[in-house]
């Protein structure tokens, strides 16, 4: 009897190891409570009764997985910024799959004021950074183009281009589209106040498209998500004049989704430009000292309408059209005073330029996508048509001051430009297992841009400059790529391949270009987890660099004869190699995020200045041979308290380039660097507050010294009527210092020039939400 108790008791107790010894798996996701997105890098903690405690970090997409043995435990999710998430009594006595654990923004009280810790405005992403806008209170009121002057390693100039890291060959897109909002400087036309926020991707995968040598900045717009009627209005002035009115409005089931909004703009930017130039030519020395003043105004008109079909759980389909109107015009007056080597004046010419473009912007959009019971297995398809025409008007009239001469020489160009753009992409995304997934797609850009433009001189018709263009771009690409999960080890492999059938030609002969090849574009993504909050990437990815058709086009107008820009229709793509290390620590109190990278670059496209027999001087893109460039960036953040948060951003960068034009070696080799420091406080039930200073130092091109440039903003905001108002002022180019000189010295001349683009405005914007609250997005359009 007594060997069957103690038989029955062993029994008893090896059966109660053997269950503890079994270990159960937890997995669920964790979202934001408002905007449903993933929460990445949340800390997840598991604490048994005995306080021992395992953790784990939510991955990308906020999900996570985390195994125990059977018992009785306390489930814990934190995330700066946010509220803990906390279940008790977790029985786990087998595998567990959670509902969606949605959590909520931290709000303290504090003597009586609510003070909410201020979730950053940059976040750090495996493959990207994101800055997101709803955040920025000095671009409320502005386009997108000050969106992107507030993002930390981007900048655009006076003329729009934009730049990363210094590097003008990037590609802009929005919502992960290529858009012709994107050139000639229309981004200026999309209100701050549509953006949600901004994507920098300076290695991007095989997903995305391989042009652009020095990344992609995805420009990301806002969606509705509310159920129901609901909206926006939003109104803003300034001085100088920047006005701007906006209405959003939406409406909500569970069957369909209406959306539209409607936007208006108007802004004056008064602007000067001063050259100073020594000519050196057959012994003979002529001076040149020329001053211009710049009075533009832009008034835009946009409206977008569209809906959601959700046919089932499981597949939406989505349409919308948006539509843009803008006028754009300016008026020049530049007086050339011309001195001999004496600097004894020898004459002086006064040129009056009124300058007028009316442009539309058409864009026609169908989208699909499929969900399947396997989880984040998707595919998804759309189709966009855009078509586009803009009619440039440049009136000019000039007259000689000193010596006299009563007659005034009128001088008209037009240049009516017009494209059709297909757009059609397909991506299928599988999981294969848990940690694995395969991606693949297909995509075609289509484009035919016509050009045609004369001038006419003192009623007779410049043959030099008139002509018609005709521009074909067809680009065919598919891509596959992998990913999977070993431990602490993450990879992405892939491999792009882009057909490219482009042709530019003119109705009188003069050119017939043709560029056909097929490239291949290998990525690869490694990321190793040294601790819960610290990974370490390395990136390499082959990108392409196509001409713009404006680099292409010999005609870009006669608005100054003695400075002019033409295209190059024989100009080649460039090809780089890019490769990147980066340090991305989890965000906390502190967080500093190092990287460093290198690209090298083939046949390189550089600006050339030449000289004519008239002295007058034109600028020309050509190709060169090779560009090496190296630097390394560090983005830093602090939160001291829980109202303030501090961030700064330095970039440094080495290059060198080397090349031969028409026997001319251009070789150069300089370093320079440029910052970004940022402070934002916020009493929400008081007042926000927001400062911005960035600063470039100089830097030494082919031919051309850029001195450095600072400037600063400064920006309160107050929420009003339980948050469904709020009132925003800011003050851009604090300083008035956004002045651009650049210096061009040869044996032969010298070129010394200022440009002033604006200076300090003040703006006012306020916004009523009516059923919206104030963390509610507004629908946008998905591939304008």
């Amino acid at each position: 009897m007594k060997r069957s108790i103690t038989l029955l008791v062993f029994l008893f107790g090896f059966s109660c190891l053997a269950q503890q010894s079994v270990q159960f798996t937890i997995k669920g996701k964790v979202l934001d409570s408002k905007t449903r997105q993933p929460i990445a890098y949340a800390s997840v903690l598991l604490v048994s009764s005995s306080q021992e405690k395992k953790a784990v970090a939510t991955d990308l997409d906020g999900s996570f997985s985390i195994k125990n043995q059977s018992g009785n435990y306390q489930l814990k999710i934190e995330f700066m910024s946010y509220k803990t998430f906390t279940i008790e009594n977790l029985q786990l006595n087998k595998d567990l799959t959670l509902n969606d654990i949605l959590l909520d923004e931290n709000i303290n009280e504090l003597n009586e004021v609510n003070v909410v810790s201020e979730k950053s405005s940059v976040d750090l992403k495996l493959d990207k950074k994101v800055f997101n806008v709803g955040k920025d209170i000095l671009s409320k009121g502005g386009s997108a183009n000050d969106i992107l002057n507030n993002v930390p390693s981007v900048s655009v100039d006076v003329a729009g281009a934009v730049s990363l890291r210094g590097n003008n060959a990037v590609t802009v897109l929005i919502n992960g589209k290529p858009s012709m909002l994107t050139a000639n400087n229309g981004l200026s036309q999309i209100s701050a106040a549509n953006i949600e926020k901004i994507e920098v991707i300076t290695n991007p995968s095989a997903a995305y498209e391989a042009q652009g040598g020095a990344g992609i900045i995805n420009i990301v717009l806002k969606k509705n998500s509310m159920k129901g009627f609901n909206g926006s209005l939003q109104a803003g002035i300034a001085n100088p004049a920047k006005n701007s009115l906006n209405a959003n409005v939406s409406y909500k089931t569970e069957k369909i989704n209406l959306f539209s909004n409607i936007g208006y703009r108007y802004f004056d930017i008064d602007a000067s430009n001063k050259q100073f130039q020594v000519n050196s030519n057959n012994g003979e020395t002529t001076i040149l000292n020329q001053f211009s003043d710049i009075a533009r105004n832009n008034t835009t008109y946009n409206m977008y309408v569209g809906g959601d079909y959700y046919i089932n759980e499981k597949n939406t389909l989505t349409g919308s059209y948006y539509r843009s109107k803008n006028d754009n015009n300016y008026k020049v007056q530049t007086n050339y005073n011309y001195a001999n080597a004496a600097n004894a004046t020898d004459s002086i010419i006064s040129r009056f330029e009124n300058y007028k473009e009316p442009q539309y912007y058409n864009a026609l959009e169908l989208n699909y996508v499929k969900t399947f019971d396997k989880k984040d297995k998707k595919w998804t398809t759309s189709l966009q048509y855009d078509f586009w025409n803009d009619d440039e008007n440049q009136y000019i009239d000039q007259q000689k001051l000193f010596p006299s001469d009563p007659e005034i020489s009128n001088l008209y160009s037009r240049d009516i430009e017009s494209s059709n753009d297909i757009f059609i992409k397909s991506d299928f995304v599988n999981p294969i297992s848990e940690h694995s997934k395969i991606e693949m797609g297909i995509r075609s850009d289509l484009r035919a841009l016509r050009s045609d433009y004369y001038t006419i001189l003192d009623d007779i018709q410049m043959e030099q400059y008139t002509n018609k263009l005709k521009y074909d771009e067809n680009l065919y690409s598919a891509y596959f790529q992998f990913g999977s999960k070993i431990k602490k080890f993450n990879y992405l492999i892939g491999l792009r391949s882009e057909l490219s059938d482009i042709q530019i030609a003119d109705t009188k002969g003069t050119f017939n270009k043709s560029k056909n090849y097929i490239n291949l574009f290998p990525t690869l993504h490694f990321v190793y987890n040294i601790t819960e909050k610290t990974d370490l990437q390395l990136s390499y990815s082959k990108r392409i660099n196509r001409p713009k058709f404006w680099q292409l086009n010999p005609f870009s107008g006669l608005s100054d004869l003695r400075n002019l820009t033409v295209g190059n229709p024989d100009l080649n793509p460039m090809f780089t190699n890019s490769y990147e290390l980066t340090l991305l620590a989890k965000p906390g109190k502190f967080s500093i995020n190092p990287s460093v990278y290198y690209q090298h670059t083939k046949d390189f496209f550089e600006y050339i200045v030449e000289r004519t027999a008239e002295n007058y001087f034109v600028n020309t893109p050509v190709n060169l041979d090779t560009e090496n460039r190296y630097g390394a960036e560090v983005s830093t953040t602090y939160n001291p308290v829980l109202w303030l948060r501090l961030s700064l951003d330095f970039n440094y960068y080495k290059f060198k380039q080397k090349g031969v034009y028409k026997d001319v070696v251009y070789d150069v080799e300089d370093q320079t660097w440029f910052s970004n420091f940022r402070s934002v406080v916020k009493f929400p039930k008081i007042i926000s507050g927001d400062f911005n200073f960035r600063y470039r130092g100089k830097n030494q091109g082919i031919q051309t010294l850029t001195e450095p440039q600072y400037s600063a903003n400064i920006g309160v905001s107050k929420d009003l009527l339980e948050d469904k108002m709020s009132v925003t002022l800011n003050v851009n180019n604090l300083f008035n210092s956004q002045i651009t000189t650049e210096k061009t010295s040869t044996d032969s001349y010298y070129i010394d020039s200022e440009f002033k683009s604006q200076g300090r405005y003040i703006n006012l914007t306020v916004i009523y939400r009516f059923n919206r609250k104030k963390n509610e997005a507004d629908r946008l359009p998905d591939g304008m």
